[in-house]
């Protein structure tokens, strides 16, 4: 009887294991589109600038993409606004006397590996806005941008526990 038990233990034990390396490894969705933003250096300056830009596109991805209901159309809807994007983002550097270029790129992209909360997620060619500012060589942001799994921010005041969002957001857009 005390062998069952440790076994039935063992076995609970090694499903709920699997089930937490399953789920983290699904957090985001295969047709998920990811947005990066890449500042220019780690310095005071460049992550400020950083974050100043992460904050207009993102608030602009939220009016753009609220309503959307599956990746084709929010990726239609992106590729369409890039110009937009682009003079915002344009405007945004030159209110902040900020003379370095910058590119946007919306396609497969690179990201590295990345621990977040205790969630691995894996470096790899991801569909993606990317915007670069300068060289490129500070550390970024990056959220995942549909479903709105980082927007919900754009929308709140307070901080958002993404990864308590992540089914609610799948079952949701998917």
């Amino acid at each position: 009887m005390k062998n069952t038990i440790i076994f039935f233990f063992i076995i609970i034990i090694v499903y709920v294991i699997i089930g937490n390396i399953v789920s983290a490894n699904n957090l985001i969705p295969e047709d998920a589109i990811r947005i990066r933003i890449i500042p220019n250096s780690n310095s005071v300056y460049d992550q400020k600038i950083k974050q100043k830009v992460k904050e207009e596109v993102q608030t602009d991805m939220y009016e753009l993409l609220k309503n959307t209901k599956g990746s084709s159309d929010a990726k239609r809807l992106i590729t369409s606004h890039i110009d937009m994007l682009d003079s915002k983002i344009d405007n945004l550097l030159k209110s902040e006397n900020y003379n370095k270029p910058y590119s946007i790129n919306y396609g497969l992209n690179y990201f590295p590996e990345k621990e977040y909360k205790g969630i691995k997620y894996n470096e790899g060619y991801y569909e993606s806005l990317v915007v670069t500012i300068g060289a490129g060589e500070g550390d970024n942001w990056w959220c995942v941008l549909f479903p709105p799994l980082c927007l919900i921010e754009a929308e709140e005041s307070t901080d958002v526990e993404y990864t308590s969002f992540v089914k609610e957001m799948v079952d949701k857009y998917l």
